[in-house]
């Protein structure tokens, strides 16, 4: 980062307590706020700084860019490349702080008792969007890797109840989706295991984008008894995978009212600009290209990125701290949480690292 090498071990230290007081408070940080910090940190001992030497370099770091006076207050806030700077810090540097075994016990202990009893890709990815929204001040988000040219290995429907139809999928990949289907005409269970049977003869091997279209076809073509069969295959196919999904990537997004809350609207600019963000959080599409853009399913850590606004202007102020899902080896999604600069990060980047290996976790379990 550039004038990063012209700032000082004590001014590093000077600017981390300003920012995780900034992050606790939300007010500009004065110079006696600076010292107690530092003294805290110090267990109880001088830091050997006095408030007017912090005051001294508070000034040099705002010459420097990386703090900002908002009012004629003491106070000081920190400036985005001061939070690109804290989270360079604890990211590396000689004592780094994120590592998923670093979460807390509580956190993790959540997490996990969140993810009990689930099975498969979909349920998992849905459940994080919730879990990340939890934990953190922001949006939590969950979308799942493409599944263009997935073939189909199994199907399988349980009845329920009148109408209502547990479906689950198997894909060649490993991928599992499941899925609970009100139906239009109720089915017997002689009925659904008939549909199951059809599909898993005739489409196994298939890619499921396929299914679809072909089912189509032989539902037009047939004038038979055949056509009942074919009616009740294709009300339930079109339930199980629905038409916005063959194309696209399913998105999981939770947690809203939390980026509304943390967000000044006091001015009709702030509040077109929410509106924009909220907009933009509601096409599921626009997430997808967002993480897709900065989010490597190779990378095998979280990152944070602070430049939103070069892929999407509305999301300008915002961070994305996200990661790859993995299970066996292979990507399943991305997770991650969209919120304000002032966000808790080593917590919710611990957090995102944590939730990123519970697919792996979860395939083995006494590992």
């Amino acid at each position: 980062m550039a004038n990063a090498e012209r700032v000082t071990a004590r001014q590093r230290a000077i600017l981390t307590a300003i920012i995780e007081n900034y992050i606790d408070t939300g007010e500009p940080v004065g110079s006696g706020t600076v010292a107690e910090t530092m003294a805290r940190l110090q267990k109880g001992e001088s830091s050997g700084v006095s408030t007017a030497t912090i005051r001294n370099e508070m000034a040099a770091l705002a010459e420097t860019g990386l703090l900002e006076q908002p009012h004629t207050s003491a106070g000081r806030v920190p400036t985005a490349r001061a939070f690109r700077m804290y989270v360079e810090d604890l990211s590396g540097g000689a004592h780094p702080r994120i590592d998923a075994a670093r979460l807390s016990a509580q956190s993790r202990m959540q997490i996990d008792s969140s993810f009990a009893g689930l099975a498969g890709t979909q349920a998992l990815l849905q459940r994080t969007s919730h879990v990340l929204a939890t934990l953190s001040s922001g949006v939590g988000v969950a979308i799942a890797a493409a599944t263009e040219g997935d073939m189909l290995e199994h199907v399988h429907f349980s009845r329920l109840a009148p109408r209502r139809v547990l479906a689950v999928v198997v894909t060649r990949s490993g991928l599992v989706r499941d899925r609970v289907l009100a139906l239009d005409q109720d089915l017997t269970l002689r009925e659904l295991e008939t549909a199951a049977n059809f599909l898993n003869e005739n489409f196994r091997g298939w890619s499921v984008e396929r299914v679809r279209a072909e089912i189509a076809r032989m539902v037009e073509r047939e004038r038979s008894e055949y056509q009942m069969l074919l009616n009740s295959v294709q009300q339930l196919w079109v339930k199980t995978v629905p038409e916005s999904e063959i194309d696209g990537q399913t998105v999981y997004v939770e947690g809203v009212a939390n980026l509304v809350g943390s967000q000044s609207v006091g001015s009709q600019e702030d509040r077109e600009r929410l509106r924009e963000v909220l907009v933009a959080l509601e096409t599921k599409q626009r997430l997808v290209e967002l993480l897709n853009a900065y989010i490597d399913a190779r990378q095998e850590s979280v990152r944070v990125v602070f430049d939103l606004a070069e892929q999407a202007p509305e999301m300008a102020g915002l961070v994305l701290i996200a990661a790859p899902a993995r299970m066996a080896g292979e990507s399943r999604g991305t997770v991650g949480v969209i919120g304000p600069k002032r966000m808790h990060y080593e917590n919710t980047m611990n957090a995102v690292s944590y939730i990123a290996n519970v697919f792996d976790r979860m395939m083995h379990p006494t590992e």
